[in-house]
């Protein structure tokens, strides 16, 4: 198989939670309220799977979202606690496309997945989403995502999310099938950068899509890899 067909879980933490919005990253096209067009993937397929998933270290929220406004999510694995999350499979190829739109490039040339494999982190660039992150394997294959170069900020550096931002996080967690209504509200209000401006009712009260109804899953949980030493 070649490399960029290996499958590789793209486990999102922010907007690409909802299967809907990450369809602009895979087909192109401008999401609604966003300021840019994406053109898409060279392999437009949708996902073959997307579960819950529980990774190690924090969700917070940082910089300011030109399409949310507010507050955008970023994943420090470092970070003490646990971070949900819904993992998509893809194939490396894909995933490479994807990380290229969020980094402002071209997508079209497959990344080098082999160190972030290795030794769970790589920096491609000092951007915001420049930084990929391997917390660990799914069900054998590899975990992947993005995340800014820095650790988690204090205080300071944070910044607090939108309810329209927090309104479509509580929908694409809403949609995995793992937790419910209220369990969503109460992380994401505990989120830095939400935690002391947002309360588990207040992001509860937002007007969030109702979920597809069905028997709850249990989310899976991102599981160490080996490193190289």
């Amino acid at each position: 198989m070649p490399e960029s067909e290996s499958r590789v879980w793209y486990a999102a933490y922010g907007a690409n939670m909802h299967v809907e919005r990450l369809r602009y990253y895979l087909d192109g096209g401008r999401p609604p309220g966003a300021t840019r067009t994406f053109p898409g993937c060279r392999d437009r397929r949708p996902p073959e799977r997307s579960v819950p998933v529980v990774l190690p270290g924090r969700v917070y929220f940082a910089t300011d979202s030109p399409v949310w406004g507010g507050g955008r999510a970023f994943y420090d694995p470092a970070a003490g606690g646990t971070a949900w999350a819904v993992a998509h499979l893809l194939t490396a190829g894909q995933f490479s496309d994807i990380a290229a739109q969020e980094m402002y490039r071209e997508p079209g040339v497959d990344l080098d997945l082999a160190e972030v494999r290795a030794a769970g982190r790589r920096a491609l660039g000092p951007g915001r989403y420049e930084t990929l992150v391997c917390p660990g394997l799914l069900d054998g294959v590899p975990v992947l995502t993005f995340t800014a170069p820095w650790p988690m900020p204090g205080d300071g550096g944070l910044r607090t999310p939108s309810a329209a931002y927090l309104r479509h996080l509580a929908a694409g967690l809403g949609r995995a099938g793992a937790w419910a209504h209220a369990e969503v509200a109460a992380y994401l209000a505990a989120c830095p950068g939400a935690a002391g401006h947002w309360t588990a009712g207040a992001v509860a009260g937002l007007n969030v899509p109702t979920a597809p109804t069905g028997p709850p899953v249990r989310p899976s949980r991102c599981r160490p890899g080996p490193r190289r030493s």
